[in-house]
C-alpha cells in the first residue's frame, strides 16, 4: 500500500487500540512511482500527528516514519529494531506519560472525531514537499495546534431562516443533521465533525447556517416548533 494512503485516523486508531508504537515505512522521497508523491503526504501527516500526540500528552517518539527502497532490507531491519528498542524504553502506552487509560481514550476519540476538520484546515501544509529533514520539525508548531483546538468552530442552523430544503442534510458526511420534510433542520453537535459542509452548501438565498467560534451553539428548538407552515397552506387552512 502506498504510504500516501496512510490517514491520520489510522494512526490514532492504533493508539486507541492500545498499540504502544506505530512505524511507517515508505519509498524514498522523490522516488514515488505515482505522480501524487504520496510519501510526502505521509511524511506531513506523521509530522502533524506527532504534534497532536504532544497536545494530548503522548510521547511523539511513539510514531516513526522512515523512507527506503525495496532493496534496502538491512536498513528496514535496523530501523525496525531501533524503533522496537525505543518503544520498550518508553514503555506501555500512556504509563510513562502518566495518562489514565480511560482519559487517554477520551482524548484520542476527541481528536479522531476532528480528523476531517484538521485535514481541511491544514490541507495546504499537508501537500508540502520539504526535502530537508532539518526543516521537518518546523512544518507544524505546537502553538498552531493549540490554536486549532482553541478556535474550533461550531455550526448552527438558524430556525428563523431554515426552509427545510434538506440540501445540508443530504451533503453532511457525518449524517449529523436532523431533517425532514417541512421540518426545521437541527445539527447534532455530538455527531458534527466541524467540516463546514453545511455552511458551504446552504443556498445563499437562505443563509441559514451560522459558523460560531468561541461560542456555544444555542440549544435546538423544541420538536413541536420545528414544523414549517408554508404561506399558501396557512391561508388555505384559515379559509377552511
Amino acid at each position: 500500500m502506498c504510504t500516501g494512503r496512510v490517514d491520520l485516523a489510522f494512526i490514532l486508531r492504533s493508539f486507541h487500540n492500545q498499540i504502544d508504537g506505530v512505524y511507517i515505512a515508505g519509498c524514498r522521497l522523490d522516488e514515488c512511482k505515482y505522480v501524487t508523491q504520496g510519501n510526502y503526504y505521509a511524511l506531513n501527516m506523521a509530522l502533524l500527528c506527532k504534534k497532536l500526540m504532544e497536545y494530548i500528552g503522548l510521547n511523539p517518539d511513539r510514531l516513526r516514519i522512515e523512507f527506503m527502497s525495496s532493496a534496502e532490507g538491512t536498513r528496514f531491519a535496523e530501523t525496525v529494531s531501533d524503533f522496537t528498542k525505543k518503544i520498550r524504553e518508553i514503555g506501555p502506552l500512556g504509563v510513562k506519560e502518566g495518562l489514565d487509560p480511560n482519559q487517554l481514550k477520551v482524548k484520542l476519540n476527541q481528536v479522531t472525531k476532528l480528523v476531517p476538520y484538521i485535514k481541511m484546515v491544514k490541507k495546504q501544509k499537508l501537500i508540502n514537499r520539504i526535502r530537508d529533514p532539518e526543516q521537518w520539525k518546523d512544518l507544524f508548531s505546537q502553538e498552531e495546534i493549540e490554536a486549532l483546538f482553541r478556535e474550533l468552530p461550531s455550526y448552527y442552523i438558524d430556525p428563523e431562516k431554515c426552509q427545510a430544503c434538506m440540501t445540508c442534510a443530504r451533503r453532511c458526511p457525518a449524517d449529523a443533521i436532523l431533517s425532514g420534510k417541512n421540518l426545521i433542520h437541527i445539527i447534532d453537535q455530538v455527531k458534527c465533525i466541524k467540516c463546514g459542509t453545511c455552511l458551504e452548501v446552504c443556498p445563499p438565498k437562505f443563509s441559514a447556517v451560522l459558523k460560531l467560534i468561541g461560542e456555544t451553539p444555542p440549544p435546538p428548538i423544541p420538536e413541536e416548533k420545528r414544523k414549517i407552515v408554508r404561506k399558501g397552506k396557512e391561508e388555505s387552512s384559515k379559509e377552511n
